[in-house]
């Protein structure tokens, strides 16, 4: 059974627990299966080459996810070799309908919802509460070689993660 982490993460103040071991700079980022909003099977291998930030969000319909998403997709507009995937446990077609409805085409939207490995992978699958089998708030950079450049386990999950911090490790 994966390690749970408590406490290092709140949702509204209260603590909430993590599946899965806390990942930190210069580790492998694990590998993954999930699907785009094509229904199309995407991998860390996908983006081999690239560097790559990974923002895991608890849903898309959520006022914070939102925001961060639609920043992530200004932003990615003017990032050369990097791509951003946004991760959530909503279903792809909710995440296409999401991101037709928003005009979000620079970022790619990725759905955990078939197993929770990833969340479990990356330390960002939350275990019980209101939240239970969300993915926490979470931003991980990774290299073109698999590296992990830069984590951040947003520690309010209602905030929004630092932006600048992310794109400056890209």
């Amino acid at each position: 059974m994966a390690d749970v982490r408590s406490g290092a993460v709140t949702l509204k103040g209260n603590a909430v627990d993590l599946a899965g071991p806390e990942l930190k700079v210069g580790d492998a980022a694990p590998d993954f299966s999930l699907q785009n909003n094509g229904l199309e099977e995407v991998t860390l291998a996908s983006g081999a080459g690239k560097t790559r930030i990974i923002a895991t969000v608890p849903s898309l319909d959520t006022g914070t996810c939102d925001l961060e998403t639609k920043t992530f997709n200004e932003k990615a507009a003017s990032l050369d070799g990097v791509e951003v995937l946004v991760v959530s446990m909503d279903l792809p077609f909710g995440q296409k309908r999401w991101c037709g409805d928003n005009g979000v085409g620079n970022v790619t939207t990725l759905s955990a919802h078939r197993c929770s490995d990833f969340g479990t992978s990356y330390g960002t699958l939350i275990k019980g509460g209101p939240l239970d089998r969300c993915l926490a708030r979470a931003i991980f950079v990774v290299d073109g070689d698999g590296t992990i450049k830069h984590v951040e386990y947003v520690s309010e999950i209602a905030n929004e993660p630092d932006y600048d911090a992310a794109l400056g490790a890209c």
